[in-house]
């Protein structure tokens, strides 16, 4: 069994991140070197939403272009990898024995905050990929909850990545001219610090309130579906140390740091 396997929360950014020359793709293009190599990856990503929770038990799940306005070429590529049915029918069954309703999609693909990072982190498409869905409906605890009963997966060898974005206002990203390097603004980089800072503390009552506690957090998330993948990861590795692995900014406002719960990921 792998016993040192963390759960992670990386953010997405762009469905471009496979090509903007930018820290964070740097950092995901290494980080698959960093970790134990996982029996399977189940993602909770911002784009899969559901009123409960719901696993991908497609065998082979087809790469979801779900985002428009982006290059041909984006939308032509493809991860072809496996999933795993059988991962999927377990983890429902968990998710219904700790009091969650849940169900498996035969059928949905993996979206570009499963398939974006994870082509970085794992190009060969070799380790069996799942997705979990997020559901607005439910509140940060509820998420926090559903990545606690998640937690034993991880001494099965099952790597659990939160894929969101630590701030995500595109309303102030299509309406300003914000380029991949563009200057923070103060109500971006003082939230994430904020988050940064209260995680690693091990102040989860704060994270799970970041919107209301922390400073501009309704503006960097004026809806919350890239923050909840944070407090799925949060869960799923609550009990142990703490890590951030990456910290930068790509477009101005699209903070893309990263975090590691539950066991410690030593750089190469």
């Amino acid at each position: 069994m792998t016993h040192n396997l963390p759960s992670l929360f990386i953010s997405h950014g762009s469905p471009t991140l496979g090509q903007d020359d930018a820290p964070a793709r740097d950092f995901l293009l290494g980080l698959g070197h960093e970790l134990p190599r996982p029996k399977a990856i189940l993602i909770v990503s911002a784009h899969f939403n559901a009123p409960v929770p719901v696993l991908t038990g497609a065998a082979y799940p087809e790469t979801l272009h779900d985002f428009h306005g982006f290059p041909e070429e984006l939308h032509a590529q493809q991860y072809e990898v496996a999933g795993s049915p059988a991962l999927a029918e377990a983890i429902r069954q968990t998710l219904i024995r700790t009091g969650f309703e849940a169900h498996v999609h035969p059928t949905r693909g993996l979206d570009h905050g499963a398939w974006v990072p994870l082509q970085l982190i794992y190009p060969k498409a070799d380790i069996p990929v799942l997705q979990l869905s997020i559901s607005m409906n439910q509140t940060p605890e509820w998420h926090y909850r559903l990545g606690k009963a998640l937690a034993s997966y991880r001494d099965e060898g099952v790597l659990i990545i939160g894929s969101g974005a630590l701030t995500h206002n595109l309303r102030a990203l299509f309406t300003t001219p914000f380029e991949l390097e563009s200057p923070v603004p103060d109500w971006v980089s003082t939230f994430a610090d904020w988050v940064d800072e209260k995680t690693l503390a091990g102040d989860d009552t704060a994270v799970l309130n970041a919107l209301e506690m922390g400073p501009h957090g309704l503006t960097n998330h004026p809806t919350p579906e890239h923050i909840l993948p944070l407090f799925v990861a949060l869960g799923a590795g609550c009990e142990g140390p703490r890590q951030l692995l990456h910290k930068s900014t790509t477009y101005g406002v699209l903070r893309m740091d990263a975090f590691a719960f539950g066991a410690h990921v030593q750089a190469a």
